[in-house]
């Protein structure tokens, strides 16, 4: 008796586990057909909004460019002009002489014109507003590729066409998720490049090609953005037209009714 209990609250649970399953899968499919139809409609026209304002228009280039000069380390002296060469105020002590170069012990210390090198604050900001939309073009993209999955039928022998059209839309939803992804990834690795770039230049200051390369950088880094703003837009768009023409075919790739001979 106490087996078939057991077995008993084993099948339960399994159907317990199957309804869950199942009201993920509807809950999914819904929201997957509001992204398409209603969310991806709106973010093509607020994706083409922020290409024709003025903070990503290629005429503020110029104005993102930082100046390579306030990167060049100098020696404490030239950044502290009230310090005289005769007498200079200790940390911790009273004003004395200050020692000859030839009695100086030690590195000489060098600091920067702000304090600290800062990141392209102008273009960090455009950064900002870009992150976000990548990470939720990932997550909609992919609530898009299960839906797909998840209409699949089994497989079958002939009948197949509409299967055909489901996979061809798979592999254009897989494109857009790998490449929002990629895209996502190199606004990462555009900080860690430009850092090197930096530290190059106030270690090598009198080499000016260091300082160019981060202008071509950042340069590189806007136009970059835009173009990551572009592709989002014809993403979404090209996958909201694909599917709508497409729709009867990829919710039902195969018809009710078999065809007959007789």
């Amino acid at each position: 008796m106490s087996a078939q209990k057991r077995l008993l609250s084993v099948v339960n649970r399994e159907n317990e586990d199957k309804k869950q399953v199942d009201v993920y899968k509807e809950n999914l499919l819904n929201e997957a057909e509001h992204i398409v139809f209603e969310k991806f409609p709106k973010k093509v026209l607020e994706l083409n909004a922020l290409l024709e304002s003025g903070d990503f228009a290629y005429s503020r280039l110029q104005q993102l460019l930082p100046n390579t000069d306030e990167i060049v380390p100098l020696p404490l002296s030239q950044l502290e002009p009230n310090t005289s060469d005769d007498d200079y105020q200790a940390i911790d002590g009273p004003t004395r002489k200050k020692p000859k170069l030839s009695q100086q012990i030690g590195t000489p210390v060098y600091g920067f014109v702000g304090g600290s090198v800062k990141c392209n604050m102008k273009l960090a900001e455009l950064t900002s507003v870009l992150r976000p939309l990548l990470r939720e073009a990932v997550e909609d993209v992919n609530k898009i590729k299960m839906w797909i999955i998840f209409l699949i039928p089994r497989i079958e022998d002939g009948n197949n066409f509409g299967v055909s059209i489901q996979e061809e839309a798979l592999n254009e939803v897989r494109t857009v998720e790998a490449e929002a992804a990629s895209f996502l990834d190199q606004m990462s690795r555009y900080f860690v490049s430009r850092a090197r770039l930096v530290t190059k230049v106030a270690k090598y200051p009198h080499v000016d090609d260091y300082r160019r390369a981060i202008l071509d950088m950042d340069e590189k880094q806007f136009i970059n953005i835009r173009l990551v703003l572009m592709e989002l837009r014809n993403h979404f768009a090209t996958l909201h037209d694909m599917i709508l023409k497409n729709f009867e075919k990829i919710k039902k790739p195969r018809s009710s009714h078999v065809d007959s001979m007789y």
